[in-house]
C-alpha cells in the first residue's frame, strides 16, 4: 500500500470511530473558502439588523420542493431566534432581500460548496459503512432535501437558554459552522458535551440515515 493510499485508511478509521463514539467530526481544510462563510455570516448579520417589518417581506409558505416548511425570512415564536431559510439554488421558493445586496450570490454559492464537501463526505462514510458503492450518493441524488439555515439566537433570560431544542436531522449528514460563540451540544450516554469550536472548522454530524443504517 503506498503512502496516500494508507492515509486515506487512516482519515476513513478516524471518521469511523468519531461517528460510531460520537455522532460527528470536526473537519479543517474543508473545501469552503473561510472568507466566503465570512461574507456570508456578515451580510445574514445585516438582514436580521433590519426592522421586523422590513425582514417579513423576505417570507413565503410556498415550495416547489417536498419541504412543509417556510422559506426565507423566519422568526421563532417564542423569541427563541430569527432565522434565513434556503433550499438549493434555482428552487423558486428562496426568497431573498435586495438589502443587504449580493446576498443571494453569496449564500448561493455557499451552498454550493456546503453541499460539495458533503458529496465527498458520503463517499468516504460510504465505505466506512461497508454499503453497496454509491448507496448514500443514490440515496439523495438529486438533492432536493439539501437546506442551508443561517441562524441568530436572541440573549439568553435568567430562566432559559435560546438555543435550539433536542432534535435529529432527518437527512445523510448536516455540516455546521460555529462562531466563536459557539454553543453545540452533543448527548453521550445521557450527559451533553459542548462541542468546542475550532477556527475555521465545520462540524459534521451523522443524521437519522445513518443512525438507521449502523443500527441495520
Amino acid at each position: 500500500m503506498d503512502e496516500e493510499e494508507e492515509s486515506k485508511k487512516k482519515v476513513k478509521e478516524i471518521i469511523k470511530e468519531a461517528c460510531s463514539d460520537y455522532g460527528l467530526f470536526q473537519v479543517i481544510n474543508h473545501g469552503v473558502p473561510i472568507n466566503l462563510i465570512n461574507q456570508a455570516m456578515e451580510l445574514c448579520k445585516q438582514l436580521f439588523q433590519l426592522p421586523y417589518e422590513d425582514k417579513l417581506k423576505f417570507h413565503t409558505e410556498q415550495s416547489d420542493v417536498p419541504l412543509p416548511l417556510p422559506h426565507g425570512y423566519r422568526k421563532h415564536k417564542d423569541d427563541k431566534n430569527e432565522y434565513l431559510f434556503m433550499c438549493p439554488p434555482g428552487t423558486t421558493a428562496n426568497v431573498f432581500p435586495t438589502n443587504p445586496p449580493n446576498i443571494r450570490p453569496i449564500m448561493e454559492e455557499l451552498f454550493t460548496k456546503f453541499s460539495e464537501t458533503c458529496q465527498l463526505l458520503e463517499g468516504i462514510l460510504n465505505d466506512c459503512l461497508g454499503l453497496p458503492p454509491n448507496f448514500l450518493k443514490d440515496y439523495n441524488n438529486d438533492r432536493c432535501m439539501d437546506i442551508l439555515l443561517s441562524y441568530r439566537y436572541f440573549p439568553a433570560t435568567e430562566s432559559e437558554d435560546n438555543g435550539a431544542t433536542f432534535h435529529q436531522d432527518p437527512t445523510v449528514l448536516s455540516p455546521v459552522f460555529q462562531d466563536d460563540a459557539g454553543g453545540l451540544e452533543i448527548l453521550i450516554n445521557g450527559e451533553w458535551i459542548l462541542v468546542a469550536p475550532i477556527k475555521g472548522a465545520l462540524v459534521y454530524h451523522i443524521c437519522v440515515v445513518l443512525q438507521v443504517n449502523k443500527q441495520i
